[in-house]
């Protein structure tokens, strides 16, 4: 029988369980069969005497990493999104991934960032990168929401008896969240309030942020030449494409100082679709 590995030598299985990404630790990480406490026993030197003491093991923290990876709730299709399989074909795409490597590697130094741009693009894979080398390699605990789905999941709490500020709460105090297609929705009252609630708190914490938008991120004062009243903002929100008009003027100033931002050019290729035209092409 051939020896069992150690612990170090193994990893991550990275898979789907049912619409969520999922991570475990490898089956030769299951049976290497070095502890069973949690606990390693190791010797030391110190000062011409030996030691016997303990360590963590390291499956132990593997497996907590990974509990914090599933915690996330990160979309199933993106399970195994990495900085490595990230494509650019533009010198703005180029720069949004070394932003987010920069926020990864470097974390907790840095700002979050925003990123914008066509649907198909790599925002959201970007997102997920970050979010996987957060929890599975520094063990951060991180949370990914779509926006429209929050304002459902607060909807359906309404009728269980829950208060919108239940569900918002753990999302302030998470150490990183990403918020993905913020601009989305209907533009109504209570999504405004709900946005700006939980941009609110963890502003106000000075909790990390990462966000990422189909709308423009260029700013009203920019295209308008001036201040652009909240109340017409809020009225312009539903037709309009830039975030700034579809969130308002109070958060549009919050992700000022919280993020830096990206946009990525209008003619940006949509990933998706040149894939499925490939795919479609292969199979003639």
């Amino acid at each position: 029988m051939s020896a069992k590995k150690p612990c170090e030598s193994s990893g991550y299985v990275l898979g789907r369980a049912g619409d969520f990404a999922h991570a475990s630790v490898s089956q030769t990480m299951e049976s290497c069969g070095q502890c069973s406490s949690g606990l390693l026993r190791a010797t030391i030197e110190e000062n011409g005497r030996t030691y016997e003491v303990s360590k963590p093991c390291p499956r132990t923290q593997l497996v907590k990493r990974a509990d914090l990876f599933n915690a996330m709730h990160l979309p199933g299709v993106l399970a195994n999104a990495t900085f490595a399989t990230f494509q650019s074909s533009k010198p703005e795409q180029a720069k949004a991934l070394r932003l987010a490597q920069d926020f990864a590697f470097r974390y907790p130094q840095g700002t979050g960032f925003v990123l914008s741009g066509p649907v198909g693009t790599g925002k959201t894979h970007l997102l997920a990168s970050t979010l996987k080398h957060l929890t599975l390699e520094l063990g951060i605990r991180c949370s990914y929401v779509e926006i429209s789905l929050l304002y459902s999941q607060i909807r359906r709490g309404f009728n269980e008896g829950k208060s919108g500020g239940e569900i918002i709460g753990p999302l302030s105090q998470v150490e990183v969240l990403a918020i993905d297609e913020i601009g989305k929705g209907r533009g109504s009252a209570f999504e405004m309030e709900t946005l700006d609630e939980l941009i609110a708190r963890r502003y106000n914490a000075g909790r990390a942020t990462l966000f990422a938008t189909n709308y423009s991120v260029q700013s009203a004062e920019a295209r308008q030449g001036g201040y652009i009243d909240p109340g017409e903002a809020i009225a312009a929100s539903k037709e309009s494409r830039f975030l700034s008009d579809r969130v308002g003027a109070r958060i549009y100033s919050r992700l000022s100082e919280m993020c830096a931002f990206v946009e990525f050019p209008k003619e940006t290729s949509d990933m998706r679709r040149i894939k499925f035209e490939t795919r479609g092409s292969a199979g003639k």
